[in-house]
């Protein structure tokens, strides 16, 4: 086509009538944009909050927020007094948010392989904070010496770190926490597997690097590994603390009476 035939066929598009209005009268595809509820205004605001900060940091103004949104800072502030209770509100939506209980219930579901358990749960936490804003915001947080750290990981504790422990104490013959607490040793053994996954979403989110689509066999793999030498250690520590001279077999599904090993504090 050339170029007085492009021309031409450019004009009569912006010349066109739109079609629901042809004849002097809408058409039944002609539709009213629907205001938004006061609730999805707010929704709709918290989540391009996510996605804002998540790209410049909790420096981000909120003036900056506002032309985002096409709305004015004093809508703004209708919603959320001032910039630290958006924030919190962000929280509450990425970290707390999804977070779902019945992860709790499939690792302590006993029916099941613990290694099963393990690999299941890893997968569906993988695809709640293997994500841009999650990873970001975590950082970030660190960064600007927010609480949101230190809270998420205690939440992490409380909810399923001890749970874990539980499992692994099971499945290895060892006491269980209402007769011990979890010692140091294990609680580290949980948050270095835990770290693995975060790691993954630091190195494609902060670091650029490339991370396989498919998490699955990694996650098996370090869950494997992590089974493994926790095993290991457990029975070391069994060793250790009864003073005999091999490595006890564990026994599945018992409590054992073995105390925790005298070198490890318990919290």
């Amino acid at each position: 086509m050339d170029s007085d035939a492009i021309a031409a066929v450019s004009l009569k598009r912006r010349t066109r009538r739109p079609a629901a209005l042809q004849g002097g009268k809408p058409t039944g595809g002609a539709t009213r944009k629907r205001r938004m509820s006061s609730a999805e205004r707010e929704q709709d605001i918290v989540d391009k909050a996510v996605l804002f900060f998540a790209e410049f940091g909790f420096e981000g103004q909120t003036r900056e927020l506002a032309k985002r949104l096409k709305v004015t800072q004093p809508l703004l502030y209708r919603y959320f007094p001032n910039k630290d209770a958006l924030i919190e509100r962000v929280y509450q939506d990425v970290f707390l948010g999804r977070w779902d209980a019945t992860w709790e219930s499939l690792v302590t579901d006993r029916t099941l392989p613990l290694k099963e358990r393990l690999c299941r749960f890893y997968q569906l936490y993988a695809k709640a904070i293997v994500t841009y804003e999650w990873v970001r915001l975590f950082m970030f947080a660190g960064l600007k010496g927010l609480d949101f750290n230190s809270r998420y990981l205690d939440f992490l504790r409380e909810k399923i770190f001890n749970k874990i422990i539980g499992e692994l104490r099971a499945e290895n013959g060892r006491p269980a926490l209402a007769d011990v607490p979890a010692t140091e040793l294990e609680l580290e053994a949980i948050w270095s597997q835990q770290a693995t996954l975060f790691y993954l979403g630091v190195r494609k989110w902060i670091y650029n690097m490339p991370v396989p689509d498919d998490l699955r066999p990694i996650i098996e793999m370090k869950v494997t590994l992590f089974l493994e030498g926790a095993a290991a250690i457990l029975a070391r520590e069994t060793v250790a603390a009864t003073g005999t001279g091999g490595m006890r077999e564990p026994r599945r599904g018992r409590r054992s009476s073995a105390p925790a090993s005298a070198g490890v504090r318990a919290r």
